[in-house]
């Protein structure tokens, strides 16, 4: 079995490292899984539109699989955290995200309603699995 390797998302990951101790993804062999990632900047500060918060997650996404070579065009998984149920604009929202960072292929999602997420203000956390070729 290959090593675990670890990395540390720069900005908000180092924050988040010296604040709770966790690395944002790991790789091992050519399969790369990474943390819950919210809609936060650098400071930690959430967007106050949840499509606001949403693109920052997915942006977030794309900063932390760059850290361990990876991509949006990797991802084979989402997992997808939820707090305040399911109005119309978060699935409009993801599903435009998903055509948007993903043109060329629909992953599998597990998408899941939560009381609560890392952070008081948080409102959606993307978890990926994404594979190298």
């Amino acid at each position: 079995m290959a090593k675990p390797e670890f990395f540390i998302t720069p900005g908000y990951g180092e924050r988040l490292l010296e604040l709770l101790h966790y690395a944002q993804a790991v790789k091992i062999g050519n399969r790369v899984e990474i943390s819950g990632q919210g809609g936060w900047n650098d400071d930690l500060e959430i967007p106050d539109t949840l499509e606001d918060e949403i693109a920052q997650a997915f942006r977030n996404v794309e900063r932390t699989l760059a850290t361990a070579g990876a991509g949006w065009e990797h991802v084979v998984h989402v997992n997808s955290y939820h707090v305040g149920g399911f109005p119309p604009e978060v699935n409009a929202t993801m599903a435009r995200l998903y055509r948007h960072y993903m043109p060329n292929h629909a992953p599998i999602w597990t998408q899941l309603g939560v009381a609560a997420l890392g952070l008081p203000t948080m409102r959606i956390e993307i978890r990926v699995t994404a594979i190298l070729p």
